[in-house]
């Protein structure tokens, strides 16, 4: 027997509604767009590499010093200098992309907390000149730049990091300060391989737990 228009079988009906798929999708671009953080597990495992690489040949550049006289070796500096601008390449390519379709408040929050954490890495590194032109001794000059930057930066992150809801951000730089925290225990010669070995797991984890979090974000669509 035939259904009348309206009063007969809407089960395919009720599957598939365009008007619900559509707010569904405007909701989920919403939400994407109020959340925005280019979380990448490629570019944490880059950075835990990085680190790992950066601190330590600072480490072997003064490992067996007695007593301390900091770092001489142009080519461990170089290594610095050479990773740190692929580092910002990668980053400004990643974050780049991810931009992509993003506008709004999102774009903006997102361009605040830049700006934030590139001032909090200029006052926490510039204090080493300072140091550097008072003539402290090098045994307080070798603990300051291998730990104390990364723990002003770190708690200034987390702390703009929850204050923006950056949750997985603010974990990770509160993360950061702990190493930072540890590593000024480890003496002047010792804080550069237990910050350099610190921040790898840091990276490594945020790169584990940000694949993890994005597969089951799919799955779940």
């Amino acid at each position: 027997m035939d259904h009348a228009p309206g009063t007969g079988d809407t089960t395919e009906g009720a599957n598939f509604d365009p008007r619900q798929a559509a707010a569904l999708l405007d909701q989920a671009t919403q939400r994407a767009r109020r959340s925005f953080t280019p979380l990448t597990p490629l570019l944490f495992t880059f950075r835990a590499v990085a680190l790992l690489v950066v601190f330590g040949a600072f480490w072997l550049s003064v490992r067996g010093q007695h007593p301390y006289t900091g770092l001489h070796r142009g080519w461990a500096i170089g290594v610095a200098v050479v990773l740190v601008v692929i580092n910002i390449g990668v980053s400004a390519w990643v974050v780049g992309r991810a931009a992509i379709g993003v506008s709004g408040p999102a774009q903006r929050k997102w361009g605040a907390w830049t700006g934030i954490m590139v001032a909090a890495w200029i006052i926490g590194y510039a204090v080493t000149a300072s140091l550097y032109h008072a003539g402290v001794s090098h045994q307080a000059w070798g603990l300051y730049p291998a730990s104390a930057p990364l723990l002003i930066i770190g708690l200034a992150g987390a702390a703009i990091g929850a204050a923006f809801r950056y949750w997985p951000l603010a974990a990770i730089l509160l993360a950061i300060a702990v190493v930072a925290t540890a590593a000024g225990f480890a003496g002047p010669v010792g804080s550069w391989l237990i910050t350099g070995i610190g921040l790898c797991a840091v990276y490594l984890g945020a790169a584990a737990f940000t694949f993890w979090a994005q597969r089951r974000s799919v799955v779940r669509l």
